[in-house]
């Protein structure tokens, strides 16, 4: 069984300590517009509306905009539990992929016939979002910067191939070198079209802005505590402020239970861990490189991303997914210096140039993992409710076109992207506890295994893809 990178070439653990010292648990990006971001009002008392949402990150955010531009006349209205992006939406790494599929391996594998398809709705799909930003002088610091895929491992190397793709360029050692400079690095793939980065509170806050601005009602600390309804009755959403009476509703939950008790098992909540270091000065970021300020992640199975921020802050997470016996969402699993720990030795492994850099944040977020690996749709009352979840940790880019199929269905219409086969169909749902806990926790440790013995998946892996339960990055 082969060592990784990271255990052969461990930093000192000073340098690790002294990285962590005075590091903040709480997120940079919301830190970052603390000051800037809006507030909106809590419900106050009962409301007709035509169109509700429920959810406030990004895939609510983009449904509102949809459908109030779509129905300027219409009353729509969006209920957010705490604070507008707080969640997911303002923890990830600000990486907005082209794939609404979780990447084309996995559509291959689930959908051969509407790979090219997917494909090229997922391309249109980041220019669309390109344009409504450019377009509405939103400041989300969008950058289309493209993504470079490392092998940190000499069989990751056999994996990269010449591709037909003019927009994919396959780098050797000296040449993924010349782009970030890491003796880690043994080669590389380049996607130019394939990823942008951005700023995610600011997307968020700015989507709110516009919504906002355009007529949409936004209230914040309103969480919804029952779903009610008929066919042909209006649907019911219960708070403790008041009730909200709607004809059509969209819920955009994300990780936290549905409302539809049906989609209950379909989604878990896995914990994904990051850290930010402060920015860097000009002698150390030279030593590094990176020019080109692309995204960054590597070819194992527990992969690390991570990006430059506008001062030239370096972004790192990902590695330890983390699953919690009971599938529950609790505050104190953000604060898992265990996780913290090993991101930061990693870093130290990657760019031992930078020894003595510190981490001035560290948070975790919660994703949406389905069995699938990327977002599926429901519905409920007809078709008067709509749902997407599972977005699986690459949901950014993949959200806003979520929000054109829940108005696509809310409107009736069939589209091209309605009749998908990844729309159409539902995953199958995780099992109960504690069944769930014994898979994912047995499904991480096989995922390592791999990692460490050249890539090679286990029957319990084979099984696994063979039954397109995912788990496959």
């Amino acid at each position: 069984m082969e060592q990784t990178v990271f255990e052969t070439h461990r930093p000192a653990a000073r340098i690790v300590d002294e990285s962590l010292a005075e590091t903040k648990l709480g997120v940079y990006w919301t830190d970052d517009v603390a000051d800037s971001a809006p507030t909106y009002p809590e419900l106050d008392g009962d409301q007709q509306v035509d169109d509700a949402i429920v959810g406030g990150g990004y895939a609510g955010l983009w449904t509102a905009i949809k459908l109030k531009t779509e129905h300027p006349e219409r009353r729509v209205m969006l209920l957010e539990s705490v604070r507008i992006g707080w969640a997911a939406s303002s923890r990830n790494g600000g990486f907005c992929e082209a794939s609404i599929t979780h990447g084309e391996p996995n559509a291959e594998t689930r959908w051969p016939d509407e790979t090219g398809v997917l494909r090229r709705l997922g391309h249109e799909n980041l220019d669309a979002m390109e344009r409504f930003i450019t377009e509405n002088n939103l400041d989300a610091e969008f950058e289309r910067t493209g993504v470079l895929s490392v092998a940190n491992n000499p069989h990751q190397v056999d994996w990269i191939e010449e591709s037909n793709d003019p927009d994919v360029t396959a780098l050797n050692e000296e040449e993924v070198r010349q782009r970030i400079n890491s003796p880690t690095f043994l080669a590389g793939e380049f996607a130019s079209r394939e990823n942008a980065l951005l700023h995610p509170a600011k997307l968020a806050v700015e989507l709110a802005k516009h919504a906002a601005s355009i007529g949409v009602e936004i209230h914040e600390g309103t969480p919804v505590d029952r779903l009610d309804g008929a066919i042909d009755a209006p649907i019911r959403l219960e708070t403790s402020r008041g009730t909200v009476t709607a004809n059509r509703v969209a819920l955009c939950t994300n990780v936290f239970p549905s409302l539809l008790k049906r989609y209950r098992f379909h989604t878990v909540p896995v914990y994904d861990y990051v850290l930010m270091t402060e920015p860097l000065t000009d002698e150390q970021l030279a030593s590094i490189g990176w020019e080109g300020r692309e995204g960054l992640a590597d070819m194992a199975n527990q992969f690390h991303y991570s990006r430059l921020t506008k001062d030239n802050r370096i972004l790192w997470g990902g590695y330890d997914a983390v699953y919690h016996s009971g599938g529950r969402i609790k505050r104190e699993y953000e604060d898992r210096m265990e996780s913290h720990r090993k991101l930061a030795s990693h870093f130290f492994t990657t760019f031992p140039q930078l020894a003595g850099l510190k981490f001035t944040h560290r948070w975790a977020g919660v994703i949406d993992t389905s069995t699938r690996f990327c977002a599926f749709f429901g519905k409920a009352y007809g078709g008067r409710v709509q749902y997407v979840s599972g977005f699986t940790g690459l949901g950014v880019g993949a959200t806003h076109f979520a929000a054109d199929v829940i108005v696509d269905r809310l409107e009736g219409r069939v589209t091209e992207r309605t009749e998908l086969e990844m729309v159409r169909e539902v995953p199958l749902p995780f099992p109960p506890e504690p069944a769930a806990s014994i898979g994912i926790n047995l499904t991480r440790w096989a995922l390592d295994r791999a990692d460490h013995n050249r890539g090679k998946r286990n029957v319990l892996l084979k099984t696994l893809d063979a039954l397109g339960l995912g788990f496959d990055s």
